[in-house]
């Protein structure tokens, strides 16, 4: 893409998805330059939502941490790889109401308040779906659990996100929901029927038909180019990769398709708007 071509693509842009772990924020501490960023959104006439494929959390615990992070957000602007689960069990599979799930308390409750039930750890209480997610409380017995109805190729087996790992800002290596799924193929052989979340084109395409936009008036950033970045090119829209969370600068550079833009961070992304628009 040519500078002209990239500064016509920003110029078009209406609205962004923002990517969150490793994009505004890494772990538990803000990035400085993302509050500046926001209200620069807001200055071209920008709006902006926050899209997750991390669901440990329900949206509601998201917005409160944003809450305490200094960002307001409210309910429209959120959309979590949970959400966007139910919504796909609802549309293909809307018979089904008893779930077996690796997820967190916060996960699982999301899904118990869209109304369905979850089974418990046994072999005679049988699920009609099985739901893998990113899972922080994670017990060994469960995992063996959701491996055995996996192995049950009649019942489906959907996966929330297909992140290996989350980024942080701590010492330690966080094993995400497409780690927790290989473990399960290797023991029954089975990989998820779905993967939900991004990159995912339909978190986008609610976006868009919600916000009455088209897909090229959306722009999609955030750290990772095979979950945020492959979003984005898979709804037709911009996808742009910052560089302060996953990905490297030599990761970037070798990826092929190549990101629409590559930035170090949002602010930068943000000054590129700005001469876009104005």
């Amino acid at each position: 893409m040519s500078e002209l071509q990239l500064l016509e693509a920003c110029a078009r842009i209406k609205h962004v998805a923002l990517d969150m772990d490793g994009t505004i924020y890494m772990g538990s501490t803000l990035f400085p330059y993302t509050h500046h960023f926001l209200d620069t959104l807001t200055s071209l006439g920008i709006t902006y939502s926050f899209l997750t494929n991390n669901p440990t959390r329900s949206h509601k615990d998201y917005l409160l941490k944003l809450e305490r992070l200094g960002i307001h957000a409210t309910d429209d602007q959120m959309y979590t790889s949970s959400l966007a689960t139910i919504d796909y069990i609802r549309l293909h599979y809307p018979e089904a109401k008893r779930l077996f799930t690796l997820g967190t308390p916060s996960m699982q409750e999301e899904f118990v308040k869209a109304g369905f039930e979850l089974t418990a750890d046994d072999p005679a209480d049988r699920p009609d779906i099985v739901v893998v997610a990113f899972d922080t409380t994670l017990e060994y017995k469960r995992l063996c659990r959701a491996t055995w109805w996996a192995s049950k190729r009649e019942i489906p087996y959907i996966a929330t996100n297909p992140d290996w790992v989350c980024p942080t800002d701590q010492e330690v290596i966080l094993v995400d929901c497409g780690s927790i799924c290989k473990a399960i193929e290797g023991a029954c052989k089975r990989k998820p029927d779905v993967v939900i979340g991004k990159p995912n084109p339909n978190m986008l395409y609610c976006i868009r038909d919600m916000r009455g936009l088209q897909s090229n008036e959306i722009a999609m950033c955030g750290d990772r180019i095979y979950t945020d970045v492959a979003t984005a090119q898979n709804a037709g829209s911009l996808g742009v990769l910052v560089l302060s969370g996953e990905t490297t600068l030599e990761t970037a550079l070798a990826s092929d398709p190549q990101p629409d833009i590559t930035a170090l961070n949002v602010e930068e992304f943000g000054r590129l708007l700005e001469r876009a628009h104005r």
